[in-house]
């Protein structure tokens, strides 16, 4: 097995790609181990030591790492933790966890605008952002400001403000008049 390594806009985040499917659809998002009861996956790659947090996608892992740790000292156990995993057998998520589609149900007025929303984040914004090792979802929309959550790389990185403003904002405005703003929500 060869896992390769890609560098992410955020320096504390790295994109492991190991070469086969991680998840079968959507994203799994663990922000510290304690969230990593579901993944037997995510549970190695904390142990591994060093680590803040764990994000699946379609065929890559990416980790964050403590501020205070360099990539020099705990990438080998990374990598060995999800080569350990493929080789046991194990599943990447246990019992009825499921990978999330990532937004967030909109009920009541402004559903067409909120549908607009969520195709143009996942036809224009969710392919590029996981390039990156990360992903951005719907989390709400409220008198013309759209409200998104950074996952992966995208938490804490430090081009992600420009990213939403510059990027994403500007392209909900072109095509959806009623947004005015866009923000970004905590885990």
């Amino acid at each position: 097995m060869f896992i390769q390594t890609e560098s992410t806009p955020n320096p504390a985040t790295l994109k492991f790609l190991p070469g086969q499917s991680v998840l079968d659809a959507g994203t799994a998002d663990f922000p510290n181990a304690e969230a990593a009861s579901t993944s037997p996956l995510a549970q190695r790659i904390f142990a591994a030591g060093g680590v803040t947090g764990v994000f699946f996608g379609i065929d890559f892992v990416t980790v964050t790492k403590a501020d205070d740790v360099e990539w020099d000292h705990i990438k080998p156990g990374i990598l060995g933790a999800i080569m350990e995993h493929y080789q046991s057998g194990q599943p990447v998520m246990t019992g009825d966890a499921q990978p999330a589609s990532g937004h967030a149900e909109h009920t009541g007025e402004d559903g067409e605008i909120v549908n607009q929303i969520k195709e143009l984040l996942d036809t224009r914004v969710r392919p590029a952002v996981a390039q990156d090792g990360g992903d951005i979802t719907f989390h709400g929309f409220d008198r013309g400001i759209v409200y998104l959550h950074m996952q992966g790389a995208c938490a804490g990185c430090p081009s992600s403000t420009l990213t939403l403003k510059m990027g994403i904002e500007n392209l909900l405005r072109h095509y959806i008049p009623e947004v005015v703003e866009v923000r970004p929500v905590a885990a």
